[in-house]
C-alpha cells in the first residue's frame, strides 16, 4: 500500500466522529453508517497525499456524501408521519466510555427534539447548521460543501439557528431529568396510575413509532399517557435507565437481548412534557449493537465475496 493511501487504522480512529457528523446531517443511524462507508471507499481510493488535516478532510468527504443522500432521499411522510421518531443513540447511563455521538448530544438543549427540528430544514440549512454550530467547521469550508458563498452559508446557518431556537425547548438539568425518569420507571413497573399522573405535564405529548406498516400513534394529555404506561407495566419490568441521545432515558431489553423499545424524555419544571418511543425492530438494531459495545480495532470496512475485510 502506498504511504499516500488512507489506512484502515487511521480511518478507524476517526470513525466515531465521522459517524456523528453523518448521523446529525441525516438523522438516521443506518444512513449514517452507509455515508461513512462510502466516505471510506472514496477517501481510500483518492489517497491522502498533501492532506495536512486528515480529520477535517474526512469530515468534508462524509458531509458531501451525507448531503447527497439527504437531497436524494425519497419523501417518507406518510399518514403516520406525526408519530415518526428519529433514530436514537443509546449507551449505558454510567459508562465513561459511552459513544462520542451520545456525548456530543449532551451539549444540545434537547437531543431528540433537535433532530425533529432538523428534519424540517432544507438540506443546505441542515448541513450548514450541523457542521458549523455543532462541529465548528469554518463557514468557508461549509460553503464549498453546499456550493454557496461564505456569506450565503452564514445566512443558511442563521436561519436554521432561529428555527431551532424557536422550536426546541429548554430542559431541566441532567440530574433532575434522571430523577424524573427514574421515578417514571418505578411508577410504570408498579402500574401506579396516580404516581404516573403526578410526573406528567397535563399537556404531555407521546409519539410511538413502531415502524412501517405498524400502528404508530400520537398521544396527548396526562391521563391518556398514564393509562398507556400502566397498561404496559408487563414490558416495563424489562426497562432500565440509559443515555438516549445523551440524556437520561429508558431502554427495554428482553431476556434474549432484543431491544424492544427506546424512550427519550423531555423534562421541564420537574415534569415529563414529552416522550418519544421508538419500537421499530429494524431501526433498533443499532441500539442493540451500541449497548453491546463495539469491539476495538478496525471493523465494518468493505468485505469481499468471501466475507474478508478489505483492505
Amino acid at each position: 500500500m502506498s504511504t499516500d493511501q488512507l489506512t484502515a487504522e487511521q480511518f478507524e480512529s476517526l470513525r466515531p466522529h465521522l459517524r456523528s457528523v453523518a448521523y446529525r446531517v441525516l438523522g438516521s443511524l443506518a444512513d449514517a453508517d452507509d455515508a461513512v462507508q462510502e466516505a471510506w471507499v472514496r477517501a481510500h481510493a483518492a489517497g491522502t497525499a498533501g492532506v495536512e488535516n486528515l480529520g477535517g478532510w474526512l469530515t468534508t468527504v462524509v458531509a458531501r456524501v451525507a448531503l447527497n443522500l439527504l437531497r436524494s432521499r425519497s419523501t417518507r411522510r406518510e399518514t403516520s408521519w406525526d408519530a415518526h421518531v428519529p433514530d436514537l443513540l443509546v449507551s449505558p447511563l454510567d459508562d465513561p466510555e459511552a459513544d462520542p455521538e451520545g456525548r456530543a448530544v449532551e451539549s444540545d438543549r434537547v437531543g431528540v427534539a433537535l433532530l425533529v427540528v432538523l428534519d424540517t430544514l432544507s438540506p443546505a440549512e441542515r448541513v450548514a447548521f450541523v457542521l458549523h454550530d455543532q462541529f465548528s467547521v469554518p463557514f468557508e469550508d461549509v460553503a464549498a460543501i453546499v456550493d454557496r458563498s461564505p456569506a450565503a452559508t452564514r445566512q443558511l446557518a442563521s436561519r436554521a439557528r432561529r428555527k431551532v431556537r424557536d422550536a426546541v425547548p429548554a430542559q431541566d438539568d441532567v440530574a433532575r431529568r434522571r430523577e424524573v425518569v427514574s421515578a417514571y420507571l418505578a411508577a410504570s413497573q408498579a402500574g401506579d396510575f396516580d404516581a404516573l399522573l403526578a410526573l406528567l405535564d397535563p399537556d404531555v405529548t407521546v409519539r410511538v413509532d413502531r415502524g412501517p406498516g405498524e400502528l404508530s400513534r400520537l398521544l396527548r394529555g396526562a391521563r391518556d399517557v398514564a393509562a398507556q404506561a400502566r397498561a404496559h407495566f408487563g414490558t416495563a419490568r424489562y426497562s432500565r435507565l440509559a443515555l438516549v441521545d445523551g440524556s437520561p432515558g429508558l431502554v427495554t431489553v428482553l431476556d434474549d437481548g432484543t431491544v424492544y423499545s427506546v424512550l427519550a424524555f423531555t423534562v421541564r419544571g420537574g415534569r415529563v412534557v414529552g416522550i418519544d418511543i421508538l419500537s421499530d425492530a429494524e431501526r433498533l438494531r443499532p441500539a442493540a449493537a451500541d449497548l453491546r459495545r463495539r469491539p476495538s480495532g478496525p471493523h465494518a470496512y468493505p468485505r469481499d465475496g468471501a466475507g474478508r475485510r478489505t483492505p
